[in-house]
């Protein structure tokens, strides 16, 4: 298979590594080590578009910081020894207390190659199933709604679907942040067909409610009633597809006699909203029902899939261009995992480990000595499996739980219990890898290589372009020789990620034998040449087939062959208020950011737009916790607290709070979200429900706060800090309940410059400093306190840094020199005051014009909404940042 003809003689086509859209990138080596980079305007996923994250790719490929050999009792080792240690006990942990003592916690952001070995030396070798994904936190709700409904884990459409589509409806997911490239092309839909409606469902008015319209500020948890209320009415209205039900489905009267008896008031909207949602939703021939995190994070997910595929189902509308339930994964190669069987209660290709057939053929084929008959610990389950010493030894690849993980404090005190943790990371410093026995240095994206499945089941490679640093390896490479020291020598014998893909397609062709949907076996011959050449591809590729819709000739998966409808009932949130706990929070992603930051925490340029955690309130609520704007607030929980920004809005209800989830104790002092979520989890899929934990909000009572840039990264010992990276060095928020003696010694020894000449302002009555570092001419640092949030630009004090320290006290620029304000597109890096100066000197009065003028909106557009928001409110202001 040639690979299309490439746009630049020295770029490689390869696929980014953040979200389930799964963008085509083309990268070029710079010759000193980093990247340029562009979308590949021939890849069907993005067609030369990316994100700001995607963008700023080669910001990120720096070798800062990087793991670049093992690691073992916090001293270096060779290979040899730290493999063998991890082979001796593990070997010992299975000989004592059997294999069920032993368990591995992967992520969606490994490659399908690095997922198959892995799952396949646990599964097939080690014979436990205990390997589950951090795909467990964001998609296994849909997992098990595909299979309840359809048979196998099944997405029915595909991208085009939403360029075709008469409504699209958005529900728990806030499309223009977490898959922006997928929101744009909805946009340009919308805008060439201006009779295209959206439907944005979520607690919170979002980016995404700007395309939206009909907004519904959902109560969080009531989307299993919102559909079976929209069941009830597409039954009343005739709407019903009866051919098909007769036909296809099976389950539909239970279905319909359990959403009769839900009582839709509990989804806190009006009588209006619900009617409107439902006339529209019906009397559109072709919708696309696009869910995410909101729906999947919940103790009920897997109802709540199933109530919408119900929807879809009852009307025929699956399957067919424009039509059909539509998940939009979290990680990048959330499929391939589930796909790979990375998942504790799934084998390889679709196929289940409960079904002795399945068990069977993949023991046959792996011609493993051992198979488990049952599913793993899922992943809450897991580290309380650890907590209380039923696992004796984990092995953490490619990811961070005691940051993701909910009850996150207990994920701590479980790995520092542990008898023995193995952690294979690119960084030695993240917050799980600083409790391993073992650290292996592995490779991370532009030096591995391999395959991912996005959202809409397109396979794409991911193509090494930069060589490995130090003497990390490749994740498939470290668990094959892992496998091969166990004595399984020539079931690991793997020289290549093409021929672990070869095999990967052979035993999808015996999972297509056995009635499963995955089936690749078109590509068990490939050879070298064609791997390295693969152009995206959409499964199933076999000898009659290749791509495509599914379910649209009624045909399912299910041993009857019929799709399921299941009666679904409403089931609120395990978390209830109290008055210890009055809250409700909900938690999620910004806009530039990803995960637990150990990527885009590297970018200076992408920690401008929101560079430190936050919590957003509403304003009454903000009143009578005597809140005002950018105070600190304590957030408690059963389960752990944390300090955090306070951003008043009205975009959220009365009673509710919403935090991002990437902060770690590398970037802020009590940042970490998921210590506060509660590890209750959905009885079907295991997912844990990270939309809707309790928590109290308190003042944080700070006696001083500061703002401080510098070229080191900063020494922060205060009560509150939050740091990120500037584009010569560093920024720090800082806050606490206690005074320093001396503020020229504080500043000392925070910005780490023994030997630089001080300049301060000191204002003892008024509790304030300003302080500035000068080593040979140029400012290496600055710290400014107040009693009060300080009032000084962010961004141009960033920007003085390893310059002539000029008007650095003054905290602004001069008159004759602008300031750009916080980021608002991250993407060409345009900030709000530069802005709101062209809206009023050039008399802009579109986003459009904005774009020409300054670029901003026009990649991504993630920020569009917010431009449009900065030209509705027609007064331009100066910002503090």
């Amino acid at each position: 298979m040639p690979a299309p003809t490439l746009a630049q003689p020295c770029a490689r086509r390869t696929t980014c590594p953040y979200c389930g859209v799964g963008c085509g990138v083309l990268a070029t080596p710079d010759g000193i080590g980093g990247l340029t980079i562009k979308g590949d305007p021939d890849h069907p996923a993005n067609f030369g578009r990316l994100c700001s994250k995607g963008s700023a790719l080669g910001e990120t490929v720096t070798t800062e910081d990087r793991l670049l050999y093992p690691v073992v009792a916090g001293a270096r080792s060779g290979w040899d020894d730290a493999l063998d240690l991890v082979v001796r006990k593990f070997q010992d942990m299975i000989a004592k207390h059997g294999p069920d003592s032993v368990a591995f916690y992967v992520s969606g952001q490994m490659l399908s190659e690095d997922y198959y070995v892995a799952n396949k030396l646990m599964k097939g070798f080690i014979g436990s199933a205990n390997i589950d994904t951090n795909s467990r936190l964001c998609m296994a709700s849909t997992v098990a709604g595909h299979k309840r409904a359809f048979g196998t884990d099944t997405v029915p459409g595909q991208y085009t679907d939403l360029e075709q589509a008469d409504l699209i409806v958005l529900t728990g997911s806030n499309l223009a942040w977490c898959h922006p490239v997928l929101y744009q092309r909805i946009v340009a839909a919308k805008k060439a067909r201006p009779q295209m409606k959206v439907i944005n469902i979520d607690p919170r008015r979002t980016a995404t409610s700007d395309i939206a319209d009909l907004h519904l500020s959902i109560r969080p948890g009531g989307d299993a009633a919102l559909f079976n209320r929209l069941l009830v009415e597409i039954y009343a209205q005739g709407a019903i597809d009866a051919d098909f039900i007769r036909d296809h489905v099976e389950g539909f009267d239970a279905a319909l006699a359990t959403a009769h008896r839900c009582d839709s008031a509990v989804t806190g909207l009006s009588e209006a909203d619900l009617q409107a949602f439902c006339d529209l939703w019906i009397t559109s021939h072709k919708v696309v029902t696009v869910f995410s995190q909101g729906v999947n994070q919940s103790s009920s997910g897997s109802d709540k899939v199933n109530a919408i595929l119900n929807c879809h189902l009852a009307t025929g509308r699956i399957g067919k261009p424009g039509c059909g339930p539509f998940s939009m994964t979290g990680q990048p190669n959330a499929m391939g995992g589930r796909e790979v069987g990375g998942l504790a209660n799934m084998l390889a290709c679709h196929l289940d480990i409960e079904n002795a057939d399945h068990r069977s053929a993949v023991k046959t084929f792996w011609n493993a000595p051992a198979m488990p008959v049952e599913a793993g610990l899922k992943a809450v389950d897991m580290f309380r499996a650890v907590a209380d010493g039923r696992i004796k030894a984990i092995w953490i690849i490619c990811t961070n739980p005691v940051v993701s993980m909910p009850e996150a404090d207990a994920v701590r005190t479980a790995l520092e219990g542990c008898d023995f943790v193995v952690v294979s990371d690119m960084y030695g410093n993240t917050d799980t890898a600083k409790l391993a026995d073992v650290i292996l240095p592995a490779t991370g994206w532009g030096e591995k290589d391999g395959t991912v499945t996005n959202s809409e089941r397109c396979i794409s490679r991911q193509r090494a372009i930069l060589p490995p640093p130090g003497e990390a390896r490749h994740d498939w490479d470290i668990i094959a020789d892992v496998g091969r020291r166990m004595g399984w020598a020539s079931a690991f014998d793997y020289q290549s990620p093409a021929e672990i893909f070869r095999e990967y397609a052979a035993l999808s062709g015996i999972a297509g034998q056995l009635g499963r949907d995955f089936d690749i076996s078109a590509m068990q011959e490939i050879s070298d040449s064609e791997y390295g050449d693969l152009a995206p591809l959409h499964w199933p590729q076999t000898a009659h087939r290749a791509g495509g819709r599914f379910f649209g000739d009624g045909r399912f998966f299910t041993p009857s062959g019929r799709g399921r409808m299941l009666p679904i009932q409403f089931r609120p949130p395990q978390s209830v208020p109290s008055a210890d706990y009055p809250y409700v929070l909900n938690t999620g992603r910004v806009r530039d950011h990803w995960h637990t930051m150990t990527r885009t925490g590297t970018s200076a340029r992408l920690s401008q737009h929101l560079a430190e955690p936050f919590i957003e309130i509403h304003p009454d609520d903000a009143a009578d916790l005597g809140l005002a704007v950018a105070d600190l607030a304590w957030i408690r929980s059963p389960h752990g607290h944390a300090i955090l920004r306070v951003l008043i809005t009205d975009r959220i209800g009365r009673g509710q709070a919403f935090a991002p989830m990437h902060w770690t104790s590398q970037y802020a002092s009590r940042g970490q979200i998921d210590t506060l979520v509660s590890a209750h989890v959905d009885p079907v899929s295991g997912q844990p429900e990270s939309k809707a934990s309790v928590v109290r909000i308190e003042k944080y009572h700070a006696a001083w706060f500061g703002f401080a840039v510098t070229v080191n990264r900063p020494d922060a010992q205060s009560g509150y800090w939050a740091s990120a990276r500037a584009a010569k060095g560093w920024r720090v928020e800082l806050a606490d309940t206690e005074t320093p003696d001396n503020w020229e010694s504080y500043a000392t020894a925070l910005l780490g410059h023994p030997d630089a000449q001080v300049i301060s302002v000191l204002d003892p009555a008024r509790g304030g400093a300003r302080i500035a570092m000068v080593e040979n001419g140029v400012l290496t640092g600055a710290l400014f306190v107040a009693r009060s949030p300080v009032p000084v630009s962010r961004s141009h004090l960033a920007g003085l840094l390893g310059n002539a320290p000029a008007d650095a006290l003054a905290g602004r620029p001069a008159n004759d020199q602008p300031d750009p304000g916080a980021t608002i597109c991250a993407c060409f890096d345009v900030g709000v005051n530069t802005i709101l100066r062209a809206i009023a000197d050039q008399h802009l009065i579109s986003v459009e014009a904005i774009g020409e003028a300054l670029n901003a909106g026009t990649n991504c557009g993630s920020c569009r909404p917010e431009l449009a928001a900065l030209l509705a409110s027609s007064q331009p202001q100066q910002a503090a940042e």
